[in-house]
């Protein structure tokens, strides 16, 4: 299908917390985040000149609320506006109150048939005149969420052959690894095979291989549990490391990866199912890597 819009970037992350406070003080204090606004239902960090790339949302129970991607121009919004319409897909407004608090242009939401994912595109985030600080670590941006899914299949047919996302490399029935295209980035989203809908994990890459090692110190140091890693992926080439936040959802901070160019790409890579595909190195995950964060549903 030809998909009529373009992404630009994977924007932001939204995540539900049980404690607002201590949920922005290890995003902030660990992570070396910033907070650009605060409120007592929302706090939004920054690790770019964006507005923000992580919100947080106070709820009973911890998990994803929605990703959003940017889109190139408002042409394209308006375009994906009538495609999402015309496959089928109920498409929600965002109130101009909420795009005010959002520091968005316009935006638009949706949800994926059967997981309940809320995917939100949207055009132009506020540029903040204070530059990003990068007080604990060189962080580049937020690199990519991913996913379990029970309908594996089905969720990966309909980005790919309906939303316009691109697989990098595969295992069949168990893995994808999608780019928003034409975005170069070898993966923005990756979806898993799982016996439920649920958060795995969500990255930021950082500029400098130090900062993994001085990662995984700092988070041992303040009593984070470390789940996977250090190691290096087959998959984007990624240096990696992955410890858990406060409500125990999984968070991987990587260096480096795959870029693909928008004309001439070489093809995705059927790969091997074997724990050296996740990890050439030969570290193991821990039981807790990946399992907490519900997929927030439609109220």
């Amino acid at each position: 299908m030809n998909i009529p819009f373009r992404y630009k970037r994977l924007g932001y992350v939204a995540l539900n917390v049980t404690s607002l406070s201590r949920s922005t003080a290890f995003y902030r204090d660990l992570v070396g985040l910033d907070v650009s606004a605060a409120t007592d239902d929302c706090v939004a960090l920054r690790c770019s000149r964006d507005h923000h790339a992580l919100l947080l949302y106070p709820a009973a129970t911890p998990g994803l609320k929605r990703i959003a991607f940017e889109l190139e121009s408002a042409a394209d919004l308006a375009a994906a506006r009538k495609h999402l319409t015309g496959i089928g897909l109920a498409v929600d407004a965002v109130s101009a109150e909420e795009k005010k608090a959002l520091r968005l242009v316009d935006a638009l939401r949706f949800r994926i048939p059967g997981c309940g994912l809320c995917i939100e595109l949207f055009v132009q985030m506020m540029f903040m005149a204070k530059p990003f600080e990068a007080r604990l670590a060189k962080i580049e941006r937020l690199g990519h969420v991913v996913l379990n899914v029970a309908d594996f299949n089905g969720t990966v047919g309909l980005l790919n052959e309906q939303l316009g996302f691109r697989t990098s490399d595969f295992v069949p029935g168990f893995a994808a690894f999608l780019r928003c295209f034409p975005n170069p980035l070898h993966h923005s989203m990756a979806v898993l095979s799982g016996d439920h809908d649920h958060l795995n994990h969500v990255n930021f890459m950082v500029s400098d291989i130090d900062d993994i090692g001085r990662a995984m110190n700092r988070m041992k140091a303040a009593g984070v549990e470390i789940v996977f890693g250090p190691g290096r992926h087959l998959p984007s080439e990624s240096i990696f490391l992955y410890f858990l936040d406060p409500d125990g959802m999984t968070v991987e901070y990587s260096f480096g990866m795959e870029c693909f160019p928008e004309a001439g790409a070489r093809e995705a890579r059927l790969l091997e199912p074997v724990p050296a595909t996740l990890d050439t190195w030969g570290s193991v995950a821990t039981p807790a890597f990946g399992k907490i964060g519900a997929i927030e549903q439609r109220s």
